[in-house]
């Protein structure tokens, strides 16, 4: 854990000045995840980076815990935060399994492209299962690939990012297909109401907490 967060740190301002990969994709997840959302959640973001995706969802959720195990990132989202003079989303050093984060129990837990970076997904899985309410939404959106192969670009990835986290270049990255990534969301107590890839590699899903 303590790589991920040197990571991570290292790369926040150069993350925080990148621009969005599909801005069409992005817009179009963001415009689905504020259908799920309403005024009187009590909302958790993992992951949330430096908290764009946070901010603009909060005019959408009563308050929103947006957290990061950078610390350099959160210090980006808060500074973000007061710029832009909102007072319902709450940025904090944590990672998933921190005790910080039992405020809940949650209506929505949102993972935009972290679950992947978890070596321990199923445990990650179970770890938002119980924060949730019953009913509650996991709303994520993972890199996975197509169950029928992947891609070329997909598979020299596999063979590169290795190399680069033996120097630090890369954070740790599970490589999974969506069938499989589903099936395990599936087991963890969830059953899946949306799941689309936009854009692809990247699966959008939307599960209820059964």
């Amino acid at each position: 854990m303590q790589q991920a967060e040197i990571f991570w740190d290292g790369v926040a301002e150069k993350y925080a000045k990148s621009p969005i990969g599909d801005e069409d994709a992005y817009q179009y997840t963001l415009g689905r995840t504020r259908t799920y959302l309403s005024p009187t959640d009590h909302v958790l973001e993992i992951g949330c980076g430096t908290g764009s995706t946070a901010l603009l969802l909060a005019g959408n959720a009563g308050q929103i815990i947006a957290s990061d195990l950078s610390t350099k990132m959160i210090e980006i989202a808060q500074g973000k935060a007061r710029d832009q003079g909102v007072s319902n989303v709450k940025f904090i050093t944590a990672n998933l399994f921190d005790e910080t984060l039992d405020q809940g129990p949650y209506d929505v837990v949102m993972a935009f492209n972290l679950l992947h970076l978890i070596e321990d997904t199923e445990g990650a899985l179970q770890r938002v299962h119980r924060l949730l309410k019953p009913d509650g939404l996991l709303i994520s959106k993972t890199v996975c690939t197509s169950a029928a192969g992947a891609p070329l670009k997909f598979r020299l990835m596999r063979l590169i990012v290795p190399v680069m986290q033996l120097f630090g270049k890369a954070p740790y990255v599970k490589f999974m297909n969506s069938s499989a990534f589903e099936a395990m969301v599936k087991a963890q107590g969830f059953q899946i109401l949306e799941a689309g890839d936009h854009p692809p590699p990247s699966r959008y899903i939307v599960a209820r907490k059964v």
